[in-house]
């Protein structure tokens, strides 16, 4: 039995709260969370029956991650009467190709280890393992993550296994993202709150506005070669960064004073400072050899704020760029703690992700391990 796939409405809720009934005895989706759901943009439902107009047997639901080429499978559900049919197979394509045409190019989902029928459908249909997010059900059971790319050609890869870190704080995101590549480097450095802190206090600059300061990449640099890493920098622009919002001409005055000495610390230290930016042609390079880029974005196209962020790359391939985001909305009802691993971004997406501000600012910190100490 092949089944009639279709989009699912608001018509449809009365149905889609039935079968997360029958289905499932924990972790059920509300009437409430599947009507908001059905109005959120980024949120594919695609329902499967016998036959045209025929009563709903199965669906799947689908969140697009905004600014990305990330979809993720939230949940996929068969009436008990219809399984062995082969609609969970049949409505799982269905979600694929759904995402596909929104521009995703991986799936992923989560799924109770203990699920074995739904584990054997996914890897039959070319999901693979990839991490256990601890205590993530109701009942507080682990679940087993699962991903598969959706373009066939992504042949080729390159990456490193980089450690995911959450920022504790609104502005540690630089320093989080150093503990990343420095820990892959080198697994015995520290990933703890303390070592955050540490290392925002070493490299953050002085923005002066109403807020905490974030990192800039001297700051960064500086701080990996501290603890004996190679770091080089690229930045496109001269002079102090972030000051196009700050108006005190005093305030200017401080963050020169305060960027020249970073830049007096670098040189002193040897760390080369490279007035460019990084090409994607060189990133991808530099992931093959072992370096691990570091990387100011754009918040705006992640999460809709205008502010500037940092990431780490942690995989290329002819179609993305995968990066480690330290950032993550937990107040979100579908947000998973670990959907910022190896986040894909189309090429594309990131080229304009990665400049900042009115200048089109672009910063790289590039770390590669410490050089072997001499005979």
């Amino acid at each position: 039995m092949t089944g009639v796939i279709r989009s699912l409405t608001a018509r449809d809720v009365p149905a889609l709260v039935a079968l997360e009934q029958a289905c499932f005895t924990g972790d059920r989706l509300s009437r409430r969370s599947l009507q908001r759901l059905l109005k959120r943009p980024n949120a594919l439902f695609v329902g499967i029956a016998s036959e045209e107009d025929g009563p709903l047997l199965g669906y799947a639901l689908v969140l697009l991650r905004t600014g990305t080429s990330l979809a993720r499978l939230y949940s996929l559900a068969v009436a008990p009467s219809a399984r062995g049919l082969g609609l969970g197979a049949a409505v799982l394509r269905a979600a694929e190709e759904a995402a596909l045409e929104n521009g995703a190019s991986a799936m992923r989902l989560e799924v109770r280890p203990d699920n074995q029928g739904a584990i054997a459908l996914y890897r039959k249909q070319g999901y693979r393992e990839f991490a256990v997010y601890q205590g993530y059900y109701e009942d507080l059971s682990d679940a087993l993550r699962m991903t598969k790319p959706l373009l066939l050609s992504g042949q080729g890869g390159r990456g490193s296994v980089v450690p995911l870190y959450h920022q504790t704080l609104p502005f540690t995101c630089g320093a989080a993202c150093l503990m990343m590549a420095m820990h892959a480097l080198d697994p015995t450095q520290p990933m703890d709150q303390m070592q955050e802190i540490r290392l925002w206090r070493e490299a953050t600059t002085i923005f002066m506005t109403s807020g905490h300061g974030g990192c800039g990449p001297h700051g960064l640099a500086l701080a990996a070669h501290r603890r004996g890493f190679q770091a080089e920098i690229f930045v496109s622009a001269e002079g102090p960064l972030f000051v196009e919002s700050v108006r005190d001409p005093r305030k200017r005055e401080v963050l020169r004073l305060v960027h020249e000495e970073f830049e007096t610390d670098c040189r002193k230290a040897g760390v080369r400072m490279t007035p460019r930016a990084l090409s994607a042609a060189e990133v991808t390079a530099l992931v093959a050899e072992g370096a691990m880029p570091i990387v100011l974005v754009s918040q705006y196209r992640l999460w809709r704020e205008k502010a500037p962020h940092w990431v780490v790359i942690s995989a290329v391939d002819e179609h993305c760029i995968y990066v480690n985001d330290p950032d993550v909305d937990l107040t979100d009802e579908t947000a998973s703690s670990l959907e910022c691993l190896r986040l894909p971004i189309s090429r594309r997406d990131f080229e304009t992700m990665a400049r900042f501000g009115r200048s089109r600012l672009r910063a790289s910190v590039v770390l590669r391990r410490p050089p072997p100490p001499e005979p």
